[in-house]
């Protein structure tokens, strides 16, 4: 946990403190839904994977920060609730919410659509 505490803050580096602090509210509002679950920093593609494992199948969200907000993917997306349109994209399966706030991190919305990720996961 602690390598990826240290990659997580390296990858949040040049993120405005705003974007930062945004990012680390959806790692904790991902762990209070999964504490076990598996994380990875990918450099490569700029985010935080988070799911039971790192295969393919296993994955739930990832965290990827941007210049204005902060992108919570949700792998089965397209299969969630969306009663506040807040969920959006075009893939075939992954969509995400914009996330721009440590307080829109923690809404209500927000942790329903992680904790209804987690369930289709159980």
């Amino acid at each position: 946990m602690a390598e990826v505490d240290a990659d997580f803050d390296k990858l949040l580096a040049d993120s405005a403190p705003t974007i930062a602090d945004a990012a680390r509210a959806l790692r904790t509002a991902i762990h209070d839904a999964i504490p076990d679950g598996v994380e990875q920093v990918d450099f490569g593609n700029r985010l935080l994977a988070v799911g039971r494992s790192m295969k393919m199948r296993d994955l739930m969200f990832a965290v990827i920060p941007h210049s204005a907000h902060v992108n919570l993917q949700l792998a089965d997306g397209v299969d969630l609730p969306n009663p506040d349109g807040r969920i959006e994209g075009t893939g075939k399966r992954i969509r995400h919410i914009k996330v721009r706030s440590v307080e829109d991190a923690a809404s209500a919305a927000v942790r329903a659509a992680i904790a209804a990720e987690v369930a289709l996961h159980s």
